[in-house]
Protein backbone atom coordinates (compact mmCIF):
# COMPACT_ATOMS: atom_id res chain seq x y z
CA UNK A 1 0.00 0.00 0.00
CA UNK A 2 1.44 3.48 -0.54
CA UNK A 3 0.49 6.93 0.99
CA UNK A 4 -0.20 9.82 -1.32
CA UNK A 5 3.06 10.65 -1.08
CA UNK A 6 4.53 7.42 -2.59
CA UNK A 7 6.15 6.29 0.48
CA UNK A 8 5.24 2.55 0.91
CA UNK A 9 2.91 2.06 4.08
CA UNK A 10 3.01 -1.07 6.38
CA UNK A 11 -0.04 -2.08 8.49
CA UNK A 12 1.94 -1.25 11.71
CA UNK A 13 5.32 0.76 12.19
CA UNK A 14 7.94 -1.68 13.91
CA UNK A 15 11.64 -1.25 14.56
CA UNK A 16 14.56 -3.13 15.29
CA UNK A 17 16.24 -3.83 18.41
CA UNK A 18 19.70 -3.00 19.36
CA UNK A 19 20.56 -6.76 18.79
CA UNK A 20 18.98 -6.05 14.77
CA UNK A 21 15.99 -8.43 15.41
CA UNK A 22 12.73 -6.83 14.42
CA UNK A 23 10.85 -6.21 17.25
CA UNK A 24 7.01 -7.22 18.20
CA UNK A 25 6.97 -3.62 20.06
CA UNK A 26 4.70 -0.83 17.40
CA UNK A 27 6.26 2.13 17.06
CA UNK A 28 4.09 5.10 19.30
CA UNK A 29 2.78 8.55 18.52
CA UNK A 30 1.70 11.10 21.24
CA UNK A 31 -0.59 13.90 20.03
CA UNK A 32 -2.01 16.72 21.95
CA UNK A 33 -5.32 18.73 20.90
CA UNK A 34 -5.68 15.42 18.66
CA UNK A 35 -9.65 16.22 18.37
CA UNK A 36 -9.82 19.67 16.91
CA UNK A 37 -9.59 21.05 13.19
CA UNK A 38 -5.82 20.19 13.09
CA UNK A 39 -5.29 17.43 15.38
CA UNK A 40 -7.49 15.04 14.06
CA UNK A 41 -6.19 14.87 10.78
CA UNK A 42 -2.63 14.54 12.30
CA UNK A 43 -3.94 11.62 14.65
CA UNK A 44 -5.13 10.22 11.28
CA UNK A 45 -2.34 10.41 8.58
CA UNK A 46 0.45 9.15 11.55
CA UNK A 47 -1.84 6.00 12.06
CA UNK A 48 -1.93 5.59 8.08
CA UNK A 49 1.43 6.10 8.34
CA UNK A 50 1.39 3.14 11.11
CA UNK A 51 1.89 4.35 14.19
CA UNK A 52 -0.38 3.56 17.41
CA UNK A 53 -1.58 7.01 18.24
CA UNK A 54 -3.02 7.95 21.19
CA UNK A 55 -5.26 11.17 21.16
CA UNK A 56 -5.12 13.19 23.78
CA UNK A 57 -7.63 15.79 23.98
CA UNK A 58 -10.10 17.53 26.71
CA UNK A 59 -13.01 15.19 26.50
CA UNK A 60 -12.45 11.48 26.17
CA UNK A 61 -15.92 11.26 24.86
CA UNK A 62 -15.59 13.50 22.54
CA UNK A 63 -12.27 12.24 21.49
CA UNK A 64 -13.42 8.90 20.95
CA UNK A 65 -16.35 10.03 18.71
CA UNK A 66 -13.80 12.24 16.58
CA UNK A 67 -11.35 9.27 16.23
CA UNK A 68 -14.00 6.74 15.09
CA UNK A 69 -12.58 4.24 12.48
CA UNK A 70 -9.16 5.73 12.88
CA UNK A 71 -7.36 2.38 13.16
CA UNK A 72 -4.79 2.38 16.01
CA UNK A 73 -5.95 5.51 17.56
CA UNK A 74 -6.50 5.33 21.37
CA UNK A 75 -8.31 8.46 23.27
CA UNK A 76 -6.93 9.86 25.58
CA UNK A 77 -8.56 12.48 28.14
CA UNK A 78 -6.11 14.53 28.89
CA UNK A 79 -5.57 18.73 30.36
CA UNK A 80 -2.53 19.11 29.26
CA UNK A 81 -2.24 22.49 31.49
CA UNK A 82 -2.10 19.90 34.06
CA UNK A 83 2.29 18.52 34.14
CA UNK A 84 1.58 15.95 36.21
CA UNK A 85 -1.16 14.09 34.88
CA UNK A 86 0.63 15.15 31.15
CA UNK A 87 3.99 12.97 32.21
CA UNK A 88 1.95 10.46 33.22
CA UNK A 89 0.07 9.91 30.33
CA UNK A 90 3.06 10.34 28.03
CA UNK A 91 4.44 7.68 30.25
CA UNK A 92 1.85 5.40 30.01
CA UNK A 93 2.07 5.88 25.77
CA UNK A 94 5.39 4.53 26.02
CA UNK A 95 4.74 1.41 27.92
CA UNK A 96 2.54 0.25 25.07
CA UNK A 97 5.76 0.73 22.41
CA UNK A 98 8.36 2.73 21.37
CA UNK A 99 7.46 6.16 22.05
CA UNK A 100 9.06 7.53 18.51
CA UNK A 101 6.46 10.96 18.14
CA UNK A 102 5.91 13.42 19.92
CA UNK A 103 3.13 16.08 18.20
CA UNK A 104 2.52 19.69 20.48
CA UNK A 105 -1.06 20.60 19.09
CA UNK A 106 -3.12 21.41 22.11
CA UNK A 107 -4.09 25.40 22.10
CA UNK A 108 -6.07 27.90 22.61
CA UNK A 109 -6.82 31.37 21.07
CA UNK A 110 -7.24 34.39 23.80
CA UNK A 111 -8.29 37.32 21.44
CA UNK A 112 -8.42 41.24 22.67
CA UNK A 113 -6.97 44.38 23.49
CA UNK A 114 -3.66 44.22 24.89
CA UNK A 115 -4.34 46.71 27.39
CA UNK A 116 -7.23 44.51 28.92
CA UNK A 117 -6.00 41.21 29.18
CA UNK A 118 -5.54 39.98 32.54
CA UNK A 119 -3.22 38.41 34.09
CA UNK A 120 -5.29 34.85 34.72
CA UNK A 121 -6.45 34.80 30.88
CA UNK A 122 -2.40 35.09 29.83
CA UNK A 123 -1.31 32.99 32.12
CA UNK A 124 -4.23 30.35 30.75
CA UNK A 125 -3.08 30.61 27.51
CA UNK A 126 0.45 30.21 28.32
CA UNK A 127 -0.62 27.35 30.46
CA UNK A 128 -1.48 25.55 27.45
CA UNK A 129 0.47 27.32 24.12
CA UNK A 130 3.85 27.26 25.34
CA UNK A 131 4.10 26.06 29.05
CA UNK A 132 2.60 22.48 27.95
CA UNK A 133 4.66 22.10 25.11
CA UNK A 134 7.68 22.33 27.35
CA UNK A 135 6.68 19.57 29.49
CA UNK A 136 5.02 17.09 27.25
CA UNK A 137 8.42 17.73 25.81
CA UNK A 138 10.37 17.06 28.50
CA UNK A 139 8.55 13.70 29.25
CA UNK A 140 8.58 12.73 26.23
CA UNK A 141 12.64 13.36 25.86
CA UNK A 142 13.23 10.95 28.51
CA UNK A 143 11.92 8.21 26.69
CA UNK A 144 13.58 9.33 23.70
CA UNK A 145 17.31 10.16 25.07
CA UNK A 146 17.22 6.77 26.67
CA UNK A 147 16.18 5.06 23.65
CA UNK A 148 18.48 7.69 20.85
CA UNK A 149 15.24 7.85 18.78
CA UNK A 150 12.68 9.98 18.64
CA UNK A 151 10.46 13.26 16.68
CA UNK A 152 9.20 16.36 18.72
CA UNK A 153 6.96 18.18 16.79
CA UNK A 154 5.79 22.23 18.22
CA UNK A 155 2.59 23.47 16.63
CA UNK A 156 2.99 26.95 15.93
CA UNK A 157 1.66 29.74 13.93
CA UNK A 158 2.82 32.31 11.14
CA UNK A 159 0.92 34.93 13.80
CA UNK A 160 4.81 34.90 16.16
CA UNK A 161 6.01 37.06 12.54
CA UNK A 162 3.40 39.54 13.59
CA UNK A 163 1.53 42.17 11.78
CA UNK A 164 -1.99 41.30 13.60
CA UNK A 165 -3.89 43.50 16.46
CA UNK A 166 -5.04 41.61 19.39
CA UNK A 167 -3.90 38.29 19.94
CA UNK A 168 -0.41 39.37 21.72
CA UNK A 169 -0.56 36.67 24.12
CA UNK A 170 -0.99 33.92 21.29
CA UNK A 171 1.74 35.27 18.88
CA UNK A 172 4.08 35.34 22.31
CA UNK A 173 3.36 31.97 23.18
CA UNK A 174 3.63 30.77 19.58
CA UNK A 175 6.87 32.72 18.70
CA UNK A 176 8.12 30.89 22.27
CA UNK A 177 7.11 27.31 19.93
CA UNK A 178 10.11 27.87 17.47
CA UNK A 179 12.34 29.16 19.56
CA UNK A 180 12.09 26.36 21.62
CA UNK A 181 12.23 23.93 18.80
CA UNK A 182 15.36 25.49 17.77
CA UNK A 183 17.13 24.72 21.51
CA UNK A 184 15.49 21.48 21.98
CA UNK A 185 16.75 20.54 18.93
CA UNK A 186 20.92 21.47 19.84
CA UNK A 187 20.35 19.98 23.09
CA UNK A 188 18.97 16.45 22.07
CA UNK A 189 20.31 15.98 18.48
CA UNK A 190 23.02 13.78 20.19
CA UNK A 191 20.79 11.41 21.32
CA UNK A 192 19.26 11.45 17.61
CA UNK A 193 16.24 12.95 18.83
CA UNK A 194 14.98 15.55 16.07
CA UNK A 195 12.73 18.88 17.20
CA UNK A 196 11.07 21.23 14.57
CA UNK A 197 8.36 23.71 14.91
CA UNK A 198 5.63 23.51 11.80
CA UNK A 199 3.76 26.77 11.69
CA UNK A 200 0.40 26.80 9.79
CA UNK A 201 -1.04 29.75 8.33
CA UNK A 202 -4.99 30.24 7.39
CA UNK A 203 -6.44 27.13 7.83
CA UNK A 204 -10.42 26.80 8.43
CA UNK A 205 -10.31 25.57 12.50
CA UNK A 206 -12.08 27.08 14.93
CA UNK A 207 -9.12 29.33 15.67
CA UNK A 208 -10.44 31.45 12.76
CA UNK A 209 -13.08 32.53 15.42
CA UNK A 210 -11.15 35.29 17.01
CA UNK A 211 -10.39 36.84 13.47
CA UNK A 212 -12.34 40.13 12.59
CA UNK A 213 -14.48 40.76 9.43
CA UNK A 214 -12.24 40.66 6.08
CA UNK A 215 -10.45 38.56 7.65
CA UNK A 216 -10.72 36.05 4.45
CA UNK A 217 -9.76 39.12 1.85
CA UNK A 218 -6.84 39.43 4.01
CA UNK A 219 -5.85 36.45 3.77
CA UNK A 220 -5.75 36.25 -0.49
CA UNK A 221 -3.70 39.71 -0.28
CA UNK A 222 -1.02 37.95 1.83
CA UNK A 223 -0.68 34.54 0.08
CA UNK A 224 0.59 33.52 -2.75
CA UNK A 225 -1.11 31.16 -3.41
CA UNK A 226 -5.26 31.97 -4.13
CA UNK A 227 -6.92 29.49 -1.99
CA UNK A 228 -7.70 28.25 0.97
CA UNK A 229 -5.17 25.96 3.15
CA UNK A 230 -6.38 22.36 3.35
CA UNK A 231 -5.96 21.08 7.07
CA UNK A 232 -4.49 17.57 5.82
CA UNK A 233 -1.91 19.87 4.62
CA UNK A 234 -0.46 20.48 7.92
CA UNK A 235 -0.85 16.43 8.35
CA UNK A 236 1.32 16.10 5.82
CA UNK A 237 4.05 18.51 7.06
CA UNK A 238 4.04 16.66 10.11
CA UNK A 239 4.01 13.35 8.76
CA UNK A 240 7.46 14.45 6.78
CA UNK A 241 9.07 15.71 9.67
CA UNK A 242 8.23 12.45 11.25
CA UNK A 243 9.56 10.16 8.56
CA UNK A 244 12.70 9.18 7.32
CA UNK A 245 12.62 11.26 4.85
CA UNK A 246 13.53 13.82 7.51
CA UNK A 247 16.17 12.14 8.97
CA UNK A 248 18.87 15.30 8.64
CA UNK A 249 16.12 17.61 9.76
CA UNK A 250 15.84 19.28 13.06
CA UNK A 251 15.87 22.89 14.79
CA UNK A 252 13.49 23.98 11.76
CA UNK A 253 10.43 25.96 11.69
CA UNK A 254 8.09 24.74 8.02
CA UNK A 255 5.60 27.38 7.49
CA UNK A 256 2.88 25.85 5.38
CA UNK A 257 0.81 29.24 4.41
CA UNK A 258 0.64 29.26 1.17
CA UNK A 259 3.47 31.78 0.62
CA UNK A 260 2.01 34.22 3.31
CA UNK A 261 5.08 34.76 5.26
CA UNK A 262 8.25 33.85 3.11
CA UNK A 263 11.86 33.17 4.52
Amino acid sequence: MMNRGGRRLTSARRFAGQDGVMSDRRDVAFVTGAAGGLGLPIVRRLAADGFLVFAADLDRAFTTERIDGIDGATAVELDVADVAACRLAIDAAARAGRLSVLVNNAAMFPSGPFVEMTTDEYDRAHAVNQRAYFFAAQAAARHMVEQRHGVIINIGSITQHGGWPNIAAYAAAKGAAAAFSRALATELGRFDVRVNCVAPGAFPTHAEDIQPDGYETAIYAGQALQRRGRVEEIASAVSFLCSDDAAFVTGQTLNVDGGWKMA
